[in-house]
């Protein structure tokens, strides 16, 4: 387990991506699949700075249309060696034979890098996510294997909150951009890339910060 500190307001952490964890689930809160990018009081899930009275709110990710271009990419790259090479080298005169062991190596080699590939851009959109809680907005930016980047800004600190959403896929699939804008220079902005149901998350934070307003 990584044991994490944190500043009042914003941090950034170098760590193994451990996220979040299983923890005693509660009635109201809805179950998540592996791959869930919008959860609105998920069930079971917590994560490392979470405080003991703290309820998370709204679990986020990437819309899953955002790894539509990467597969895609994979995919070609995987067929490459068996369709688009030898096609490709019908068309060439080479000055010299190819060794078929430098092909082995150079075709396995290949499909090393295109798996290494697909398995990144798979962890970065797993692994970023987004947590609205009854305190505070949390982003956890997902860099690489041993480093993240992990940012917060509290309820009370939010002056602005908007989101955007355009283009066709945008529109038809129902996701977009939010953007959460802090009082004070010192704070970061938080931004929610292509998250789905924009609007329902403006609407969420909003609900949050009505309550709390209300409470004080």
């Amino acid at each position: 387990m990584v044991v994490v500190t944190t500043a009042p307001d914003c941090c950034t952490i170098a760590a193994m991506p451990t996220v979040f964890t299983s923890r005693e689930p509660d009635l109201e809160r809805t179950i998540m699949s592996p791959l869930t990018s919008f959860a609105v009081s998920p069930e079971g899930i917590s994560f490392e700075t979470q405080e003991k009275e703290e309820k998370v709110a709204l679990f986020l990710r990437q819309h899953l249309i955002v790894l539509l271009g990467p597969a895609l990419l994979v995919i070609l790259l995987a067929l490459a060696p068996v369709l688009f090479f030898p096609l490709l080298f019908t068309f060439l005169t080479l000055p010299f034979e190819i060794p078929i062991n430098y092909i082995i190596v150079g075709t396995a080699f290949w499909y090393v890098v295109t798996f290494g590939f697909g398995l990144m851009s798979f962890l970065r959109w797993f692994f970023n996510i987004y947590i609205v809680t009854d305190k505070r907005i949390v982003d956890i930016d997902f860099i690489h294997l041993l480093y993240k980047e992990f940012s917060e800004a509290r309820l009370d600190k939010i002056q602005d909150i908007s989101y955007k959403s355009s283009g066709i896929f945008s529109v038809f699939f129902d996701y977009g951009d939010a953007y959460v804008q802090t009082a004070g220079g010192d704070l970061p902005n938080i931004e929610f890339l292509a998250v789905p149901k924009p609007a329902k998350v403006v609407e969420a934070i909003s609900e949050l910060l009505e309550n709390q307003k209300s409470s004080l």
